[in-house]
């Protein structure tokens, strides 16, 4: 966890956020957002980063300002998906094209310079993957039903036929709900049996009610695993949005019946222009 102190007129203000260390020093800016430091009634003074309903415009553009500030990228051009929790992948290869009409999608793969792809979330698993040697990255959004359509594996096996092999990159996994709180019931439960031979590892704390706990990251890591990398390559940030409510936003706990009351995170990885 970083932490950034930004000065403005009259004014100051603290953002937190996650570096994975090896990622930078592979060449690679990322980072994963908290909710702290920003100027988003969601609640007070929170960095929410997406645009929608429940926040004006100004407050969206002032907090992702103060994010890429904070994290270096002010420069970066920032790409966003129109994310659906589907397993649908986009190359991107224009950045002008990218930013006027946002793919839809839930995994996005460069090897462009001066350009940040970006994760939404607020509970979901963001999954930046980064190759130091062929230069290609993604950003991947992984709900549960993107993890069960195996998102991961489909990502990775797009950049094998762009020319990466898994052995030679770095994954990082962000905050999300873990498996202490994210209880999920029978469709969740059946979809995952069917789809997973190791269910067992990700399925966990069975109820009598017929409900259970879902482990995301333990899914992801199986299909890491399947896909060649080794414990070496991976990189866990051990937070819970749910758990650690007071640093990140959480879908499932702040919703309520009201979507509009809950703000996003952003995780993001890119390469500066040397």
């Amino acid at each position: 966890m970083r932490r950034h102190r930004l000065e403005g007129a009259g004014s100051t203000a603290s953002i937190n956020y996650i570096v994975c260390e090896p990622l930078e020093e592979a060449g690679f800016l990322n980072a994963f957002s908290t909710r702290v430091g920003g100027v988003s009634p969601l609640a007070e003074a929170a960095l929410n980063l997406t645009e929608f309903k429940g926040d004006s415009l100004e407050n969206v553009r002032e907090n992702r300002r103060r994010f890429l500030e904070a994290i270096g990228g002010d420069e970066m051009a920032l790409v966003t998906m129109r994310q659906t929790h589907s397993v649908e992948r986009c190359l991107i290869e224009s950045v002008a094209e990218a930013i006027a009409k946002p793919p839809g999608c839930d995994a996005m793969m460069s090897r462009l310079k001066n350009v940040l792809l970006a994760v939404q979330t607020a509970d979901c698993l963001p999954i930046l993957i980064a190759d130091p040697k062929t230069k290609m990255m993604a950003a991947i959004h992984a709900g549960w039903r993107g993890t069960a359509g195996r998102i991961v594996e489909r990502t990775i096996a797009d950049l094998m036929r762009l020319g990466v092999n898994p052995r030679t990159c770095l994954v990082a996994l962000g905050p999300c709900a873990s498996s202490a709180l994210y209880e999920v019931g029978s469709d969740v439960i059946e979809r995952v049996k069917k789809e997973f031979g190791y269910w067992r590892k990700i399925l966990v704390n069975f109820r009598d009610h017929g409900k259970c706990y879902f482990d995301n990251r333990a899914a992801t890591l199986e299909q890491l695993r399947l896909c060649g990398f080794d414990e070496e390559q991976i990189f866990v940030a051990p937070y819970c949005t749910m758990l650690q409510n007071d640093l990140f936003f959480s879908y499932r706990l702040e919703a309520g019946g009201q979507p509009l009351k809950v703000g996003r995170l952003l995780s993001v990885i890119g390469r500066k222009a040397r």
